[in-house]
């Protein structure tokens, strides 16, 4: 572990607790530059519209599980589209016919913990290897489980710095910066899922409750 890239984070993640998303965010580009990655779910493009505005060679990593709604790949392609920023599509190493092969099928039903470890943790991990630093979209105000995320802190199973430039922002932060920037969104997001996941575990919904619905799983692993 890298005990001076520790405590520089966690230093950093409390001088920068309840500054604007974009320092936040800034800071992470200025600090590590090409040696930051951002993974993004496609629910909406706001992190990589704030990226694109800051720098356009940082990496944006979508993790293609296999499972994805249509609209969410749609949504990934639009994006790659729109900004230029380098898009990298992280993928499984098993297909889903490869994992119904070795595991039996909807392995999301018998074991979704294991699922989500194949097709989102794994990959994601792999992707995120070259980097010493990664950002994410998650907020607080989306579950209970993520109510004290730090802006910045540090991946302890990763060993790098984790940067969450929207933590603090409520629904109505998002929306407002989604309508003032034109920023695109994932359609779903209008048909009454406030949460986009994989489409065998994901259902409409308010806040997460869609994701898992029916399980006690509230999370992927990924955070």
């Amino acid at each position: 572990m890298d005990a001076a890239l520790k405590a520089r984070a966690l230093r950093a993640g409390e001088e920068l607790e309840g500054a604007p998303a974009e320092e936040i965010l800034g800071w992470a580009v200025e600090e590590f530059g090409t040696g930051l990655a951002v993974a993004a779910s496609m629910a909406e493009a706001v992190l990589a519209d704030m990226l694109s505005r800051i720098r356009s060679d940082v990496p944006v990593i979508f993790v293609d599980t296999g499972y994805h709604f249509a609209e969410t790949i749609g949504t990934r392609d639009a994006v790659a589209q729109t900004y230029s920023l380098p898009i990298i599509s992280a993928s499984p190493q098993l297909t889903v016919a490869g994992q119904d092969a070795v595991h039996g099928p909807r392995l999301y039903e018998s074991d979704p913990d294991l699922c989500c470890r194949m097709r989102k943790v794994v990959p994601l991990d792999r992707a995120l290897a070259p980097y010493r630093a990664w950002a994410a979209g998650s907020r607080r105000a989306e579950s209970a489980g993520r109510r004290d995320l730090p802006v910045i802190g540090w991946d302890q199973r990763r060993g790098k710095v984790k940067v969450l430039p929207l933590a603090a922002w409520t629904d109505e932060d998002v929306s407002r910066y989604v309508q003032e920037h034109n920023v695109i969104v994932n359609p779903l997001l209008s048909d009454g899922y406030d949460s986009v996941g994989c489409w065998p575990c994901t259902r409409r919904g308010t806040g997460r409750e869609g994701r898992w619905s029916g399980t006690s799983k509230t999370e992927c692993g990924i955070h």
